[in-house]
């Protein structure tokens, strides 16, 4: 069973996410968004204070606040940056992105190891499967765990709403159908945990979010 802890970071209130496997130690983080380097130190502290080695790096998404300690945990810990290369123009554009929201900090990431639908991201002997859900932005992914009935769902769906699609290269309808064709296939009890705000489950979006009727 593969172990998800969530630690809040930054001006937008981005869930960062260290998926671990208990079993061996080992862990990967998902969309570092730590900005200041108090974030950055409790980022440090956890990992050392569980005793995890991290592995990896993946981004579900490449927008600025999912991507602000991408560089940090990269540099720091010796690790490979795993995204969707056609998010790549975005990877490529934080000064951009930094400058259109009014918040400083963005340095552009390199991506070492694309993604695609169906990859297989290991964690010590266990994985999680690539779920390629464009619409946020055209390489969104999700990130699904058959063994331990968990999604990290980035900013693709969340707790009674989906994610914008009025940034570059966002579009709704395309958003929509990756969240109907492809997540809500998944078990009903399957817990998803969002890039912000709180967890929800599959069936529950299924039944009650207003944008998916």
């Amino acid at each position: 069973m593969l172990k998800v802890a969530s630690l809040q970071n930054n001006p937008f209130g981005e869930s960062t996410y260290v998926v671990s496997n208990p079993a061996t130690g080992d862990a990967i983080v998902v969309d570092p968004g730590m900005l200041t380097p108090a974030e950055q130190e409790k980022f440090d502290n956890y990992i050392r204070r569980t005793g995890l080695r991290l592995t990896g790096i993946v981004n579900t998404h490449m927008h600025l606040d999912h991507c602000f300690g991408a560089n940090y945990v990269r540099d720091k810990y010796g690790v490979k940056q795993a995204a969707h290369p056609d998010d790549t123009f975005l990877a490529e554009s934080m000064a951009e992105q930094s400058a259109g929201f009014g918040v400083p900090g963005g340095r552009n990431v390199t991506i070492d190891v694309p993604l695609k639908e169906g990859d297989k991201i290991d964690v010590g002997d266990d994985s999680l499967e690539v779920i390629h859900t464009p619409g946020h932005t055209p390489g969104g992914i999700c990130l699904y765990s058959p063994s331990s009935g968990f999604l990290l769902a980035g900013d693709t769906l969340f707790k009674g709403s989906v994610g914008r699609t009025d940034l570059p290269g966002g579009n709704f309808k395309t958003l929509g159908s990756s969240i109907k064709s492809k997540l809500f296939r998944l078990p009903d009890k399957t817990v998803v945990f969002p890039g912000h705000g709180p967890h929800t489950t599959i069936g529950d979006e299924k039944t009650s979010n207003p944008f998916l009727g």
